[in-house]
Parts: C-alpha cells; structure tokens; sequence
C-alpha cells in the first residue's frame, strides 16, 4: 500500500491550481479592469465588449460561454480528454464569477470608487489587472487546463511548433482590441464612450496584454522547469519502486563506488518537474531519513514525461 496517495495528491492539487487561478483572473476582471471599461484581449475581450456595447445588459459570463462551447470541442480533438474535462471547469467556473463577482463588488462599491477610480488611474489599474490576469492563466495552464479563448488556440500551436503561448496569445489579443474600435460602447451610467476615449482605451489594453504575456511566460517557464536527483541509500531498493510504483517517475541505477570506505554502492538518478520536489523528498524520507541526496536544476529535460523537440526535420537532400 504506497505510504502517500499521490494520484489523489496530484487531483488535489490540480484542481486547486484552476480553481486558484480562475478566482485570480476573475478577480483582476472585475475589480481592476472592469470598473474603468477596458478591453482585454481572448474571448475575455470579446465578452467586455458586448457588455460595454449593451450597457450592462448581456453581463461578460454569458458571451464568455457562449463562444468557449466550440474551442472546447475543438481543443478535445487536438489536446485530449484530459485537457478538455479541466478546461470545462475553467470555463464553468470563470463564467460564474465573472457574472457573480461583479454583483458582489459592483462599481458602485466603496472599494472599488476609493482604490480604482477615485484618481482615475487607468495605468495603475492596468498593470494590477494584467499581473492578475496572467498569474491566473498561468496556473490555469500549469495544472493542464485552460481559460479558453485564445489559450485554446496557443496551446494547440505550442503543441506542435515551439512558439510560446504568451507571443501566441498576444498577437491573436492585438486583433480583438483593436476591433472594440468599431463597436460602440456605455459606462456603467449609461454615457456613451467618447470615440477618443476609446482610441486610449485600446492603448491601455495593448499595454494590458502586454504585461498579462509577459507575466504568463515567466510563470509557465518557472512551473516546467525540471530538477535532477542523485539518490545513495542503502534503502535503494525500496525508494526506486516508491517512485515509480507511486510517483509515476522513472529511475535510472547507476554502479557507484564510495572512495573513502572503497565500498561499491548504487546510486539512483531522477528527473522529476521542479513542482513534485517536496513531494517526492517527504516520500524519499519516509522511507530512508538517513539518505544522502543531491539536487540541482536541468536546463532543459525532453522525452516521454516531459517537453517535446519541437524542430523540423531535415529534408533530404535531392540526389542530383
């Protein structure tokens, strides 16, 4: 019976990592981004711009639904099952509060008058509002899942060219605010947006998405970076079919030699995400606490379990 239940860890922790990142982006929505009429990139985006369009009316959830149901189909096909269920939970949730945090914190709240728009400043709220929205997205995509919209997209490219999905993500995001030009959009009060009003409007939501890429990609790069453990352990044994019996980690045994005590040894190398660390050292210690280990950092870890080449292949040179 393995001494940690690391397939329910790992649901657990999952989950969690959506349902934390899905709060944050909807949060750094609606308290940051909302209250002064900005326009993000993704269907997210798209959704503010039919409720600014429609006063209020059509509330960001419903579109943001709406438009996910067939990226989602489309995302199952490319990415997988997995990939699909976590992203329907995403999206569900992120639908929800995005229409049920703006009734608990409407506009018209003390907060959001005193620390968004009582100096009227758009910039600071934009920053705030990028960090959140990308740290949200990040997590999201760390624990396989996504927000949908335009991460459907990005991560079906990444798949299977090595572009990254915050470079993706932007250029896609670029389109879509420079489109809320076109459509004409409310305040709150119900005031018409005045046309130049939009113009810096779109400046502020290129900035926008901007900082949400830039902070998605260092998130993503910090999450897949992956550690490589030497393991001496006369318990050798026992913790090699702990990994892989329990962690889902493969092992490699080398023949060592002690040069001191001139005593032959074995020594068990494994390469594991930087993410399940702490886990696997509790599960390392459990079984032997008087094991000797090193940990250092890979630079870059390909193959099954971890990233894919992603570089084309060379076409044979035609015979002259």
């Amino acid at each position: 019976m393995p001494i940690l239940k690391s397939n329910v860890w790992t649901w657990i922790r999952e989950y969690s990592l959506i349902v934390a990142g899905i709060f944050i982006y909807v949060l750094g929505w609606t308290i940051f981004l909302v209250p002064n009429n900005m326009v993000g990139g993704g269907v997210t985006g798209i959704s503010s711009i039919v409720q600014y369009a429609t006063g209020g009316v059509v509330k960001m959830g419903y579109t943001y639904f709406l438009i996910n149901v067939g990226l989602i189909i489309a995302g199952v096909l490319s990415l997988g099952k997995s990939f699909g269920g976590k992203t329907v939970v995403a999206i569900v949730l992120a639908s929800i509060g995005l229409n049920v945090l703006q009734e608990l914190i409407p506009i018209e709240s003390p907060f959001i008058q005193t620390f968004v728009l009582q100096d009227n400043n758009k910039l600071m709220c934009t920053i705030m509002g990028g960090i959140m929205v990308g740290v949200g997205i990040g997590m999201t995509m760390s624990a396989g899942g996504s927000t949908g919209g335009t991460d459907i997209i990005a991560l079906m490219v990444n798949k299977r060219k090595n572009i990254s999905p915050g470079k993706m993500i932007l250029f896609m995001d670029i389109v879509i605010i420079c489109s809320s030009l076109l459509v004409p959009s409310y305040t709150p009060d119900g005031e018409l947006v005045p046309f130049v009003d939009k113009i810096l409007t779109v400046v502020y939501g290129l900035i926008l998405i901007t900082v949400n890429s830039y902070v998605l990609d260092i998130y993503l790069s910090g999450s897949r970076q992956s550690v490589q453990l030497f393991i001496l352990s006369r318990k050798y044994g026992e913790i090699a079919d702990a990994i892989v019996r329990d962690l889902r980690h493969g092992v490699t045994v080398l023949d060592g030699e002690g040069w001191y005590t001139k005593q032959q040894c074995k020594v068990l190398m494994v390469i594991i995400r930087k993410a399940d660390l702490n886990l696997c050292l509790r599960y390392i210690k459990t079984i032997d606490p008087d094991v000797f280990m090193s940990v250092s950092s890979a630079a870059g870890v390909y193959g099954r379990g971890f990233d894919a080449i992603k570089v084309s292949a060379a076409k044979p040179e035609q015979k002259q």
